[in-house]
């Protein structure tokens, strides 16, 4: 049990002046605990609470090998587990509970009174995951540089004849090779006009001369993730595809020369979102500045027009300008950013200057 993870949790839900919660996100359990399970329909809980008694729920078919420092308390498929678990809890407190809590769990405590009311507790520990600690930090920087190494070698896949679902097949053993444990979300390759589209899944599109070349990829190890886009001309780039490619690297590099402690992660969006519509391609510019990231891709929190949070140490999150041309061409830039306490961290390194793939 990460005894430092939990306190920052607690501590976030007394402003909430709640002193036990819930937790059933298998993700935050694994942050909490070490333990990566996949529970399906059964239910896995870790109960947090002040005064230091934790208690975590598990069913006999899993399979817990070490220690987690914790109570253990272990049930059957044919056990009342609403009713073991509301013995644990203090029914006189209000209990927090996550949003992952399956209704059929949920309504059962609630008709029994297991608490004295149940509130949404999921923002203490989103907020808590949101500033990762130094070990988290230094595996985020593994991970992305992993990333970095991969992208020399998805270039090098590149040439003429191939299509995007050729290139993508080949990805998983070059970052297996690298020592990523797996992707951290499908791979998106796009050639020319289909760049233009954010979520592009490969098809069997062939790359034509004066395509760009989109890369949106991502890797895992020791369970942290890594995000990147780099965007590459096939042969030749036109003049105007210079411009929009320059422009949405200039959002990039704009956008993270505003951030340091203290910033409102509004105005890194701002920033991109000004330089791209002074260009003229403001309306091309579709969708939110990044995201936040660490065991899950895409946590909770965003770099949007709409998030007033002051950026903090620790926080690490997307920063991704895009612009997209339907039916002709898409470009993004994107590097994932840590937050340091006297400014910034960019975790990628891969160049970003114009390459034109041979």
């Amino acid at each position: 049990m990460n005894e430092a993870r939990a306190k920052r949790i607690l501590d976030e839900l007394q402003k909430q002046g709640v002193s036990q919660m819930l937790i059933t996100d298998p993700m935050s359990i694994c942050y909490l605990t070490g333990v990566s399970m996949m529970p399906i329909e059964r239910f896995y809980a870790l109960l947090l609470k002040a005064d230091g008694h934790h208690v975590y729920f598990l069913n006999h078919l899993f399979h817990v090998p070490q220690e987690v420092g914790v109570e253990k308390v272990w049930y059957s498929d044919t056990d009342p587990v609403a009713e073991i678990v509301a013995k644990y809890l203090d029914k006189d407190a209000v209990l927090g509970v996550d949003k992952d809590l399956k209704a059929r769990f949920l309504l059962p405590l609630m008709e029994m009174k297991a608490a004295a009311g149940f509130v949404n507790g999921s923002p203490a520990v989103d907020v808590t995951r949101g500033v990762k600690d130094a070990e988290e930090q230094e595996k985020m920087r593994v991970a992305s540089d992993i990333n970095d190494k991969a992208m020399a070698q998805f270039k090098a896949l590149i040439h003429e004849g191939v299509t995007e679902q050729e290139v993508a097949d080949q990805m998983l053993d070059i970052y297996l090779s690298l020592g990523a444990e797996g992707y951290s979300f499908p791979p998106l390759v796009a050639f020319g006009a289909n760049a233009a589209d954010p979520h592009h899944s490969p098809d069997n599109t062939v790359v034509k001369p004066g395509d760009c070349v989109l890369f949106d990829v991502g890797c895992i190890k020791d369970g942290y993730c890594s995000d990147m886009t780099r965007t590459f001309y096939f042969k030749t780039v036109s003049d105007e595809h210079r411009k929009v490619y320059e422009t949405a690297k200039a959002a990039n590099e704009t956008a993270i020369s505003k951030i340091h402690p203290g910033v409102e992660i509004r105005n890194l969006d701002k920033a991109a979102r000004d330089l791209i519509t002074d260009a003229g391609w403001g309306p091309n510019f579709t969708h939110r500045l990044g995201h936040f990231i660490g065991m899950s891709c895409h946590e909770f929190g965003d770099v949007s027009s709409a998030n007033t949070w002051e950026t903090k140490p620790g926080m690490i999150f997307s920063i991704e300008p895009g612009i997209y041309l339907i039916g002709d061409t898409g470009v993004r830039v994107e590097d994932l950013v840590l937050v340091t306490e006297d400014g910034v961290e960019v975790l990628n390194h891969y160049p970003k200057t114009l390459q034109i793939i041979e």
